[in-house]
């Protein structure tokens, strides 16, 4: 039960960034290199995973732009 309900998580995180996965794609990462049904993980879906991870446990990233404030008009 496990397996599924972090497959599910690697799932609905991955769409989080509009990078769609199918578990069956999915448990094909995960098989022994021998398997006739092992797939690669490639880059895209682990750099995705990775980068949405990160905003889904700390958050997004605050603005560290200043918000620049519009100059006060003078009455003159």
């Amino acid at each position: 039960m496990q397996e599924i309900i972090a497959n599910n998580d690697i799932i609905k995180i991955l769409e989080l960034v509009d990078f769609r996965v199918s578990k069956s794609e999915l448990n094909a990462f995960f098989r022994r290199e021998n398997n006739p049904k092992y797939k690669e993980c490639g880059d895209p879906i682990l750099r995705n995973f990775l980068n949405e991870l990160v905003i889904h446990l700390r958050g997004p990233k605050p603005d560290k732009k200043p918000k620049l404030t519009p100059p006060k008009k003078s009455n003159d």
